[in-house]
Parts: C-alpha cells; sequence; structure tokens
C-alpha cells in the first residue's frame, strides 16, 4: 500500500510540474514517503503477515490429512510439524525426492507445516517447488533425476547474461553447472512467485550463512534463511521481502531496486559448499600431506584444483558426445598429474613469503593448463562453449568471491546489528552446511513453535554430529533443543534408522533417520563403504547410483512409518495441549 501510494503521489506531482503547477508537500505527506520507504526492513520475532496466512491455509490440508488417517484432531490442535533436510550435495538432493516420494505413498506428506532444506538439499527442493503441485507429482521429480542434463550452450547463455552483472561470483558458475548438470533444470523463475500460491504444499524455508560472520562471529549475525516471503538474518530478526533481495539500501531505505535473483544463482549461493578452504581436506597428496606443509599458501592452490576438478565433472553432466567426454577426462588426467606430482624439493627450506610466491605459481600453472587443453580441442560446438565457459571461469577462481550480495543492512542505524553488517556495502551469503547440516536455527524457539521435526540425514560427516551442533548452537542462542543420549552418539559407526529424541517443554522432538543404518548395512565396515562410495564431493552420480539412493531413502520411511505416526499422534495432542 505505502508503495502504491507513494508512486501515486509522484505520478501526479510531475504530471502538474510539466503544465507548469507546483504541488508542495507538506510534513505529514513526507514522513509519510519516508515511514513507507524505512518499513522496507522488516525488524521483529514474530512471522510476518504472508507466512502467517500461508500457515493458517496449510493447517487446513494437515488437518484433513490427519483425519484421513483417525488421528482425531481440532483445527487448533493442528500440529506444526517440519521435514528439514540435511544436506550432503547430490545424495542429499536425489535422498530427499525419494524420501518426500515415499511419504505421499504413506499418505504422510500433507502432514508437513514446512520442509527446510541446507546444502546439497536445497538444490532438490528448489527444483520440486517449480511445479506449484508438487505434493501430487513427484513421479516426476524422480523422472527428471534419471533424465539428460540441460545442454551447456543453455547453461553458457545464462552464465553469459549473469557475467554482465557487477556482482557476478562463482556462485553464478556453480549455481548453473549443479542447476544443468545434477537437478536437470533451468529454473528461471523466482522465489518470491510462491508468495501468492494455494497451501498445497509445505511451506519452504532455505538457509545460508554470512561468510564474514561464520568465521569471525558474532553467532546472531550468521544464519540467514530466505522465504517465498521474506529474506534476513533469523537470530537479529532482520528482514526485507525476498524480492528486494540483492537491491541496493542505505541507512535502512531503498535506494535502488534491482531484479530479483532467479532460483538457479539462488541454487549456486544455498549450496556453495566449496566456498570455504574446510572442503580441501580430503584432496590433499601424500607429497603434501606432511606436518608444516599445509599452510595458507597451500590451501589456496589445492582450492584452486578442487574448484576446477568439481567443475570439470559437472560440466560433463551437461554433455552427450563421447568425443567431448573423453577430452573432460584427459584435462581431468592432466590436472590430476600436475597435483600429485612431487614438488615438495621446491619447498624444502623456503620462507612464508617464498612458499605464496611457489604456490601461486603452481596455481596459475593449473589455470594455464585448462587453457592450453582448450585451444587444443579440434574446433566445433564443444571448443567454442569450453572457450566461452574458461573465459568466465578462470577470473572468477582466482578471485575466489562467492555468494557476493548487496547488503540491505548497510548503515543500518540499530546496535544490535553486528557493526560488520552495518559497514559493509556488499556481504556474502553461502552454503549454510558449513555451520550445522541441517536448518534447525530456523525451526527453533517461539517464532514457528515446531512441535515435530523430521530429518532425515543424508550428511556424509560424523553421524549425529548435526544434532550436537544444533544442540551447542540452541545452547549459544538461549533456545529449547531435546536432550540427546549420550549412548545415542556412541552407535555413530552403524547407526539404527531412526532415533526419536523426545522434546520436553518447549523443545521440539526430532525423529532423525540416517540414510545408511542397520537395515542396509550389514556392520559398520558396510557402513562405513556406502558413505565413500556415496560421498559428497565426486562426480555426478551415475543412473545405477541415482536409483539406488532414491530407493534407499524411500525404504527408510517405509520403514519407519510406524514411529513417524506415532510421533505425528504425540505431537496432535502435545499441540492440544498448549491451547
Amino acid at each position: 500500500m505505502c508503495q502504491q501510494w507513494h508512486t501515486n503521489w509522484r505520478v501526479i506531482h510531475t504530471a502538474l510540474h510539466e503544465i507548469g503547477l507546483e504541488l508542495e508537500m507538506n510534513g505529514v505527506e513526507e514522513r509519510y514517503i519516508d515511514f513507507c520507504l524505512k518499513k522496507a526492513i522488516h525488524q521483529s520475532q514474530s512471522l510476518c503477515a504472508g507466512e502467517k496466512e500461508y500457515v493458517h491455509q496449510r493447517k487446513r490440508v494437515v488437518l484433513e490429512s490427519l483425519s484421513s488417517l483417525g488421528i482425531n484432531c481440532t483445527t487448533d490442535s493442528v500440529p506444526h510439524i517440519a521435514l528439514l533436510a540435511s544436506g550432503g550435495g547430490q545424495r542429499a538432493a536425489v535422498g530427499l525426492v525419494g524420501s518426500l516420494y515415499q511419504m505421499e505413498k504413506e499418505h504422510l506428506l500433507d502432514m508437513l507445516l514446512y520442509l527446510g532444506s541446507v546444502s546439497g538439499s536445497t538444490w532438490s527442493m528448489s527444483s520440486i517447488y517449480n511445479d506449484p503441485q508438487w505434493s501430487e507429482n513427484l513421479g516426476t521429480a524422480v523422472s527428471r533425476l534419471l533424465g539428460p542434463g540441460v545442454p551447456l550452450e543453455e547453461a553458457l547463455a545464462w552464465l553469459g547474461e549473469r557475467g554482465k552483472e557487477e556482482h557476478f561470483s562463482l556462485s553464478d558458475i556453480w549455481g548453473v553447472l549443479t542447476s544443468a548438470g545434477i537437478m536437470k533444470q533451468m529454473d528461471l523463475r523466482h522465489l518470491s512467485d510462491e508468495a501468492s500460491r494455494k497451501a498445497t504444499n509445505p511451506y519452504p524455508i532455505y538457509s545460508a550463512i554470512e561468510k564474514y560472520c561464520y568465521s569471525h562471529g558474532p553467532i546472531q549475525g550468521k544464519w540467514f534463511e530466505v522465504t517465498p516471503h521474506e529474506a534476513g538474518f533469523t537470530e537479529l530478526g532482520v528482514f526485507i521481502k525476498t524480492s528486494l533481495l540483492g537491491s541496493k539500501f542505505q541507512n535502512g531505505k531503498l535506494l535502488v531496486k534491482k531484479p530479483e535473483m532467479d532460483m538457479v544463482k539462488l541454487q549456486g549461493i544455498l549450496g556453495s559448499a566449496l566456498a570455504l578452504d574446510q572442503t580441501i581436506k580430503d584432496l590433499i597428496p601424500p607429497w603434501l600431506n606432511v606436518s608444516g606443509q599445509i599452510d595458507g599458501a597451500a590451501e589456496d592452490y589445492l582450492r584452486v584444483y578442487n574448484a576446477l576438478n568439481k567443475l570439470v565433472a559437472l560440466t560433463r553432466s551437461t554433455i552427450k558426445d563421447p568425443t567431448a567426454l573423453s577430452d573432460l577426462d584427459k584435462l581431468q588426467k592432466i590436472l590430476e598429474d600436475m597435483l600429485n606430482h612431487d614438488k615438495s624439493v621446491w619447498l624444502e627450506s623456503k620462507s612464508s613469503e617464498e612458499r605464496k610466491s611457489i604456490f601461486g605459481q603452481w596455481s596459475l600453472e593449473l589455470l594455464a593448463a585448462v587453457q592450453t587443453w582448450s585451444q587444443s580441442l579440434e574446433d566445433g560446438a564443444f571448443k567454442t562453449n569450453v572457450s566461452l565457459l574458461t573465459k568466465q571461469v578462470l577470473p572468477m577462481i582466482m578471485k575466489w568471491e562467492w555468494g557476493t550480495t548487496r547488503n540491505f543492512l548497510y548503515q543500518y542505524q540499530d546496535s544490535t546489528v553486528p557493526p560488520y553488517l552495518r559497514s559493509t556495502e556488499t556481504f556474502h551469503l553461502i552454503d549454510a552446511g558449513l555451520l550445522i547440516n541441517v536448518g534447525y536455527p530456523s525451526f527453533l524457539g517461539e517464532k514457528r513453535d515446531i512441535d515435530l521435526i523430521i530429518a532425515p540425514e543424508y550428511s556424509a560427516g560424523n553421524m549425529f554430529e548435526t544434532l550436537t551442533l544444533a544442540r551447542d548452537y540452541a545452547a549459544e542462542v538461549k533456545k529449547p533443543f531435546p536432550d540427546i543420549d549420550s549412548k545415542i552418539l556412541e552407535e555413530r559407526d552403524w547407526p539404527k534408522g531412526c532415533y526419536v529424541l523426545e522434546g520436553k517443554e518447549k523443545a521440539p522432538t526430532i525423529v532423525y533417520m540416517p540414510l545408511f543404518n542397520r537395515h542396509n548395512c550389514k556392520d559398520a565396515v558396510e557402513f562405513k563403504a556406502k558413505m565413500e562410495e556415496f560421498s559428497t564431493f565426486q562426480r555426478p552420480y551415475s543412473q545405477e547410483k541415482i536409483k539406488f539412493v532414491l530407493e534407499t531413502a524411500k525404504a527408510n520411511i517405509k520403514t519407519n512409518k510406524a514411529t513417524l505416526l506415532r510421533e505425528i499422534k504425540k505431537a496432535v495432542l502435545r499441540r492440544h495441549n498448549k491451547i
């Protein structure tokens, strides 16, 4: 309403000026326009009106679903149930689709009020929400995962347009290649488009973290959530309309409205685990894996190799021509040989500055090798496409910039906002899985007042780590979290298929469901082997691997249906007792 009033006032004022009349705004009108501009930032720990209305409508769907299974419930006692999918690269993206598919088959899907995702699971979540009726059409999502990738030419066309933008970053490159090669879809819609949808599906909440605050604190500046209605910092309670994320703000006022990012770009931001150096620890070659050799300079070198290696692997998914695939294999072999060639003699007795110079030179040699390989290709469409891709990618790898986004809190006058967020014109949004690989922070506390969290675990790290990290986070921000029995943690090497962490008082109950477990792995050895076979950072899955993860995720839901129904019934009672 404010925006429309402001627009109408300006139109009238301009029209009168053109015919030689001046209309002065009085103080009340000036203050009203100023109020409207300031209201671009919403500061609250309560649900915004749009989410509140969607949830209200969604509860009718949940109520009908509960009734169909003979679960007695009233409108006031509809439980707040959220499914929070963990990250885990393609394993998480595929696993989430399998879990949701089976939940629909077991008549459990419509009991969800919310759906939350982190890292790899955001890829599939953003993809399925492209269909306003996806809850009824999950077979289509499964078929797409098993279908062909998007042609490289289409991905490059998108990349060419993004490359013209002021804040082009590696997140754009990562987003387009994961969209085209893993999710097999270029989703050009905007998340805010969903704000006007009917409540056919659970309300979606995506998560990211702010890179500087992640590394330096405070904790209130770390977790960032994005919904169809609002985007902002969870613990600070400062939000803007999602359509304004990326627009230019100063002192709490909207100065320049920029086009909203599409889902391809958003997917690149949300699933960008490569943005921090933690992901290179498994890549260290033997000659570097000795005490004292891994320093900042070495990490920079490994980071360049890692990015090139992953981007080559993703590009493969957009290619069908056997000759082109063979050429990409040759490039991957060239890069691997360069990394594994023992160069330790060059580092002996070198100062830190000399090491930095040496590793910098080796990084440039990796990039030069890609250029040489590109120029050696036979003339044709593939060489043209590769040339365009390397032109975009190689400079960005050396720059190493991820998730660059205009900061709506720039010079915002509020002491509760960390000084860094008030002093920088841009911030950097990256993969939330680097902090906690499940989106618990957005679902703790009174704001969404969750009764039951269903947590399918697709993570590659230590089993139960997402739970212990979430528990510690909750303690730091003073929000309730269920107790974790220490005996459970002893089973991390060969977990059960389902654990229930009973929520007391205001803490939600959590049903924790590891993808690989005692139902599908005969012992700890097989469990470890499965975790390694389906590791997060590897080439995009073959059709056989995709089918295996889909079926494993489906089976986990089917096996644990009775437990889920029992906890859902308890959540109804819990909600009734809150009235």
